[in-house]
């Protein structure tokens, strides 16, 4: 019982994280949808949360970390980033699989075991989707030279530099169309219902607007080809 409380408190607390990058307002229905739990569950889990001194209010419904909160929940993030490195860099594992992985493993990794990686892996470095240990809002992102693919100009080339790994369907999308790190694209047209057409080399296939603003890319160079 204790273990599973363990495991539920570090998921809440690195969701919040991952949700304040992204400029959402931490509220219970949020978490409901992100952790695939009913609105109950939540009620009761964040209750706890603050009872163990884990988050605490911000406004009328929204949630904060409090330092103790924020403590675990970048220390969840750099196992998962770990994990996720190690499955890639070790064991060969595609980069749009081992992000479910990683999310599983993440809880069950001991502190021998996650000096072991540190030493083989490097505690710096992004992962196989370009992320670094924390989420990153869109400006921290911009300041290091990357756009969302959405505010691409038309007829430039560009290298998927990043991509977004919540949503693991959204991977496996990425994966199916042919894009993931490192490719190459030419931006072809904006169509009239916003969706994009994308030259990859060998194909052309049309991107919806939502799923361009998951992708950052950074311009490449015209030489350079998939």
């Amino acid at each position: 019982m204790q273990a599973e409380l363990s495991v539920s408190r570090e998921d809440y607390l690195k969701a919040i994280i991952e949700a304040e990058s992204e400029g959402h307002n931490v509220v219970p229905v949020l978490l409901s949808q992100w952790l695939d739990v009913s609105p109950p569950a939540v009620t009761k889990a964040i209750r706890r949360l603050r009872e163990d001194g884990f988050v605490e209010s911000k406004g009328e419904s929204s949630l904060a970390l409090t330092a103790k909160g924020r403590q675990v929940a970048h220390r969840t993030a750099f196992r998962h980033h770990l994990v996720e490195r190690m499955l890639s860099e070790i064991f060969g594992m595609e980069w749009h699989q081992i992000h479910a992985e990683a999310e599983r493993l993440e809880h069950v990794i001991s502190p021998e075991f996650e000096q072991k990686l540190v030493e083989k892996l490097g505690a710096e470095g992004d992962c196989p989707h370009g992320n670094g240990v924390l989420p990153e809002t869109p400006a921290q992102i911009k300041r290091r030279g990357l756009i969302p693919l959405s505010e691409a100009e038309e007829g430039s080339l560009y290298t998927i530099a990043r991509l977004y790994e919540r949503d693991t369907k959204l991977l496996e999308f990425f994966h199916k169309l042919g894009l993931g790190p490192d490719v190459t694209l030419r931006f072809v047209e904006r169509n009239y219902d916003e969706t994009l057409k994308l030259d990859l080399g060998k194909e052309q296939v049309i991107l919806g607007q939502s799923a361009a603003q998951r992708i950052w890319v950074k311009p490449a160079s015209p030489k350079k080809r998939n």
